[in-house]
């Protein structure tokens, strides 16, 4: 094989010229020309292993599956000596090794790998990051088996050792032997992998109880020895920088970690109960994807209304729900559809959840006199044409708020409420005058999240005329029209249900209703009029969505209870 730099010649990627000041820059930074060319951006990863692939005829993917690989054959491999080389192997067929690297100038270094299946190398060129996402894929999946580790915990005897705080590093790399860090440290990587939201470490007289809320629902995750609380909460705590020896008082802490390509921001609250402090971490991962106003759930003629409502000049627009029913996602998606260049949007949240590019985003401080009030009142003279406001928790804010959307901005904010017409009903039992709410307000929405069924295990069935009547069904499912229930499968982890939509109930603000507001602020006459006039409510909403296959029945009921 020729050398590196004759290859790069010959292809033209460098100059003659070049080649003694770019082995010189290369040596003096410890690195290859090749890792130097793709620093400076001289040359592209994909046209240059392309290029090699055609010259020495090794295969070239730009992407690499998890269905064409046997993690068995990674077990055992240390995640740092595939890391450092770059390689991947994939699977083991008639003596032959198959395997993805994305450097293909050491491939001196695959005779080590190769001795040690006992089979000849077959290289495969793939891309870095691939290679990279691959590993940290196959660890997750590979990880070592629950059962071990809670063994390994239970045969350590004496006292528990002490844990010094660390940095932040890739959990998947932690090349530490006690079991207590290899149980923590499982656990959150299988919460990361299922999409939980919040791990519970939950203490009681002879059990710790491990749970994951996934989709909103709190499953039991593991049930182990009492004797196992200690340390793992004080493995937590250490990871979140929080005292350890005390625990009388509730404490609240964070921390950001990785867990191969995701990075994760932990919110840690530790709470003293009678059977000692119990553990509620939170899991927002910082590099989620922003869903648009087209993901959220909403449907044809809701998703104009909100169009619609999100580009107006001025006004309140209140997003009611309840805590983790999606109030703050589908106001970063509205946030996200206006947000343009010859727009000033601000923020202030507690805390910011996502990062969005041309916004001015502040995080609430209380601690330092920072509330939604004073932050909300110095936000007005910084010229904003769009304000957020995490939610209206007074009626400082409340009155804030109303005055910046009388004044030509326009206003999101988010309030506690199990319905939309409870929100008018919240802000004048605050001490707002009804002649503001009904002049400020443009809308409210109120949301709700319901879980989706299982693409793949759900399971159809028909309804009667007369269970179709006793549903309260009648106006959105025929008698013998298909539905479907929950199954259970390896894939939604026998739930029956995998990821979630939102349902949404959008009470505009017309000149009938502001009168009504003018006359009464009782919820439920907000209400029939409301529907009187075309307002969808959450549970016609979610029937529709059962209706079109996408969720149960059961699930509409439990998240519209009202």
């Amino acid at each position: 094989m020729r050398s590196l730099l004759d290859f790069l010649l010959s292809r033209g990627f460098i100059d003659a010229e070049e080649v003694e000041g770019l082995s010189g820059e290369a040596e003096q930074k410890g690195s290859s020309v090749y890792e130097l060319l793709l620093q400076n951006r001289r040359i592209s990863e994909d046209t240059f292993l392309r290029a090699v692939s055609e010259e020495w005829g090794i295969p070239y993917r730009s992407t690499l599956t998890d269905a064409e690989a046997d993690h068995e054959l990674i077990k055992g491999l240390p995640i740092q000596y595939l890391k450092r080389h770059s390689f991947y192997p994939l699977y083991l067929e008639d003596g032959e090794l198959h395997l993805a690297l994305s450097d293909p100038f050491v491939l001196y270094s695959l005779d080590e790998i190769g001795t040690l299946f006992q089979a000849r190398p077959v290289p495969v060129l793939a891309p870095s990051d691939e290679v990279i996402s691959a590993i940290n894929r196959a660890f997750g999946q590979a990880e070592s088996m629950s059962d071990e580790i809670i063994q390994d915990v239970d045969q350590e005897e004496g006292e528990v050792p002490r844990l010094e705080p660390e940095k932040s590093g890739d959990l998947l790399e932690e090349t530490s032997d006690a079991p207590v860090v290899r149980l923590v440290n499982h656990v959150l990587a299988r919460a990361v992998r299922s999409g939980a939201s919040d791990i519970h470490l939950e203490p009681y007289e002879d059990k710790l109880f491990v749970r994951l809320r996934l989709d909103g629902v709190l499953y039991t995750f593991h049930t182990l020895s009492r004797k196992l609380h200690a340390p793992a909460i004080s493995r937590v705590k250490v990871m979140a920088g929080l005292n350890i020896a005390e625990k009388r008082v509730p404490q609240d802490g964070r921390i950001e970690i990785r867990i191969g390509d995701r990075r994760i921001d932990l919110r840690i609250s530790c709470l003293p109960t009678i059977y000692g402090e119990r553990a509620v971490l939170r899991l927002l991962e910082k590099d989620a994807k922003l869903l648009s106003l087209e993901e959220i759930g909403l449907d044809r003629g809701e998703l104009e209304t909100m169009r619609r409502l999100v580009s107006m000049s001025h006004g309140i627009i209140l997003v009611t729900g309840p805590t983790g029913s999606g109030k703050t996602t589908s106001l970063y998606s509205a946030l996200n559809y206006i947000n343009t260049p010859d727009k000033n949007i601000l923020t202030v949240e507690d805390p910011v959840e996502y990062q969005l590019e041309g916004v001015g985003q502040m995080q609430i401080n209380p601690g330092v006199g920072l509330t939604f009030a004073n932050s909300l009142r110095s936000m007005l003279r910084q010229d904003p044409d769009v304000i957020l406001v995490g939610e209206i928790r007074d009626l400082e804010t409340a009155e804030i708020a109303v005055q910046a959307a009388l004044t030509g901005h326009l206003v999101f904010s988010t309030l506690h409420t199990n319905d939309a017409a409870s929100g008018i009903t919240r802000l004048i039992n605050m001490g707002i005058e009804p002649f503001l709410a009904s002049s400020a307000l443009r809308a409210l929405v109120a949301q709700r999240l319901v879980r989706l069924l299982c693409s793949v295990c759900k399971q159809p069935y028909s309804l009667s005329e007369e269970e179709v009547s006793e549903q309260g069904l009648r106006s959105h499912v025929a008698p013998g029209q298909t539905l479907y229930a929950p199954g259970g499968c390896e894939r939604c982890l026998h739930t029956g249900y995998r990821g979630r939509t939102a349902l949404f109930e959008i009470l505009e603000l017309d000149e009938a209703m502001q009168s009504l507001i003018l006359r009464t602020s009782d919820s439920n006459s907000i209400r029939r009029e409301a529907v009187s006039s075309g307002m969808r409510t959450l549970r016609d909403n979610g029937f529709v969505k059962v209706s079109r296959g996408l969720t149960s029945i059961d699930e509409v009921l439990r998240v519209t209870q009202i």
